[in-house]
């Protein structure tokens, strides 16, 4: 695995470090599917948690990326995502019908909204949602968790990739 990954600027304004290593990680997480055939990525490799696989990282962070900006954020209505869904637990981990590659192409589409939506509003500015956990926080501290987030699991998805094929590297 050969990656074209660059870091943020060393001495970037508060907005581009941010909004930088956000966009570095869900890099990092799109690399790790690359050449994954449709059968690993739905495979699971981790008899304790069936829902981590390559596909089901992909899925759930489509839907984090939804859950914080477009309804903790913007307020919007929180029905149209699985996270919200009571009756399902792990939801948004779902990929029964979905190829990687639509689910990757979802997820690069929530991503470019996202940008827009961070592009738009000040840091400072605070999330519309109340009732959920953390609603209410400033688009600052959403950009922070939000790198954390998806480190996170491009993380998990470092451990599934080398478990299904043995492929492994950073940049």
């Amino acid at each position: 695995m050969t990656p074209s990954l660059e870091r943020p600027p060393l001495t970037p304004d508060e907005r581009t470090s941010l909004v930088g290593w956000l966009d570095l990680q869900r890099q990092i997480l799109r690399w790790k599917c690359e050449g994954v055939s449709e059968e690993d990525a739905h495979r699971a490799v981790l008899p304790s948690s069936p829902l981590t696989t390559m596909a089901g990282l992909i899925a759930h962070m489509r839907w984090v990326e939804h859950t914080w900006f477009e309804v903790l954020f913007l307020g919007g209505d929180e029905r149209e995502n699985p996270s919200f869904d009571e009756d399902r637990e792990d939801a948004d981990w779902d990929t029964k019908g979905w190829t990687l590659a639509e689910l990757l192409a979802a997820y690069e589409a929530q991503c470019a909204r996202s940008n827009e939506i961070v592009a738009a509003a000040s840091l400072d500015d605070v999330g519309r949602h109340k009732g959920y956990r953390s609603g209410g926080a400033n688009l600052r501290w959403m950009l922070t968790h939000m790198v954390e987030e998806t480190a996170r699991h491009a993380g998990h998805a470092d451990i599934v990739r080398e478990l299904l094929d043995g492929a492994k590297g950073y940049y």
